[in-house]
């Protein structure tokens, strides 16, 4: 337990260093020089560390902008943060989680190797959040130690080799196949928006082109919009929420200018994700060709959400808002449906809600990017209520995982688990050969699609 424990708390828990051990594999396996492996490996966990600096900025303005909406519409409820309820879950389940991850990664290694659906999940931080989550449902259904452990390995495997499989097709579209699949457990959540915007979207056009007077030149840059759009909104809501929800950030300074320096810093963590997207990109797709040619032949690595942010910028603050709508409606929802209240959680709405404004847009346009992220926010508002009844003690706490394969995928492991141990392993396996048939079938057809042209 103890060389599990570092091996996924040291290495497969921080993505920076899983896709450079993953960077450094391939290019020995494409026999590059030293000085191109050395090069090649570091540039790919430098760009990693960059893309999650910008994250760790974004996160940090997203507090006191969930602050001011709660106090503007005076809710209290249940805060959809994985981070929050991942912490408060590993005091319980650490060990189990901990060997849940680390067997998982090997299962999706041998999917990908032995199956159509070559994908190999390399968001180590999400790793983690689904091992965590089939440990507390499997857990809180009775099912204990090995049994509990194998069985959530065989899920967290399937599912980190099915979803990215099955979103792929719109991932394609929005990348350009630029190589490199969507590793993010929000992929209903994107599928569906991406599906939305091919349903209602037709005609429209991207959110790329919107037309600006030449006055407004400036806002043809992606970050200047974000950055414009972000400080109104803070400013905004910094006036009818007051001084008081500020407090605790801005340490006696005026909240306005506080509100309007978060919008400014909002638009610079934007600008280093995509600094940092590009250079990881520029690295890690050439050097996966090693482990597709050498170690599991055609492999596709899978990589966290931010990566499609640069391929529609104004979609990322379009779905976002959106989404954040989608939340705010879904929210006054839960009473009538008779379900816990869901305050909407800045962060799944950012990261989500952005990343389905874009597949929306790669399908409808600008109506996609609406309508698909408002869908999305609907989701993750809806779903992480119905998971709360299979998290146990865990479901009374006032917070709960945020995006939809979370709690899709909870649901099922909690229904499952439900079955007894036999009940449970023959479910599992039912679950796996459905999901990876499926997969398969879904990576056949994309490439048939692609050889017909």
């Amino acid at each position: 337990m103890a060389v599990i424990s570092f091996i996924v708390n040291e290495i497969l828990s921080k993505p920076a260093l899983l896709v450079g051990l993953m960077a450094l594999i391939g290019l020995i396996a494409l026999r590059k020089t030293f000085s191109e492996i050395l090069s090649g490996t570091l540039k790919t966990i430098v760009g990693f560390l960059i893309l999650i600096a910008g994250a760790g900025l974004v996160i940090g303005t997203l507090s006191p902008l969930g602050d001011m909406i709660q106090a503007v519409f005076h809710l209290h409820g249940v805060v959809p943060t994985n981070e929050a309820i991942v912490s408060l879950a590993l005091q319980s389940f650490g060990k189990e989680v901990a060997a849940i991850m680390a067997l998982g990664f090997l299962v999706n290694l041998l999917f990908a190797w032995i199956t159509p659906a070559k994908y190999v999940f390399l968001t180590g931080h999400h790793l983690l959040y689904l091992a965590t989550v089939l440990a507390v449902v499997i857990g809180s259904a009775g099912i204990k130690g090995a049994n509990q452990i194998i069985i959530g390995a065989i899920m967290l495997g399937t599912i980190a080799t099915v979803m990215p499989a099955l979103v792929h097709p719109f991932t394609k579209r929005v990348t350009n196949n630029a190589g490199f699949a969507l590793g993010h457990l929000n992929t209903l959540g994107y599928i569906t928006s991406a599906l939305v915007g091919k349903w209602l979207g037709k005609g429209s056009k991207s959110t790329e082109e919107i037309q600006v007077s030449e006055k407004l030149n400036f806002l043809k840059e992606p970050v200047v919009t974000t950055t414009v759009v972000m400080m109104l909104l803070y400013i905004i809501l910094a006036i009818f929420s007051g001084p008081k929800v500020l407090e605790k950030y801005t340490s006696g300074s005026n909240y306005i200018m506080y509100a309007f320096m978060q919008g400014l810093t909002f638009g610079a963590s934007i600008a280093i994700i995509i600094y940092g997207v590009r250079m990881i990109l520029g690295e890690i797709v050439p050097a996966f060709q090693g482990i597709a040619l050498k170690v599991i032949p055609n492999a596709i690595p899978a990589l966290d959400c931010p990566t499609v942010f640069p391929y529609a910028p104004t979609a990322v603050i379009i779905g976002f808002l959106s989404s954040l709508v989608g939340g705010i409606i879904g929210m006054f929802l839960m009473g009538p449906l008779g379900l816990a209240l869901i305050i909407p959680g800045m962060i799944p709405h950012f990261f989500d809600g952005g990343t389905a404004g874009v597949y929306g847009n790669a399908t409808g346009g600008r109506r996609g990017a609406i309508l698909g992220a408002f869908v999305n926010g609907l989701l993750i508002t809806i779903l992480p209520a119905l998971l709360l009844a299979y998290m146990g003690t865990l479901g009374l706490a006032n917070t709960t995982f945020g995006d939809t394969d979370f709690c899709w995928s909870g649901i099922v492991g909690g229904l499952i688990s439900r079955m007894g141990v036999v009940g449970a392993y023959i479910g599992t396996l039912l679950f796996a050969v459905v999901l990876l048939g499926l997969a398969s079938y879904v990576t056949i057809r994309l490439k048939k699609e692609e050889a017909g042209k």
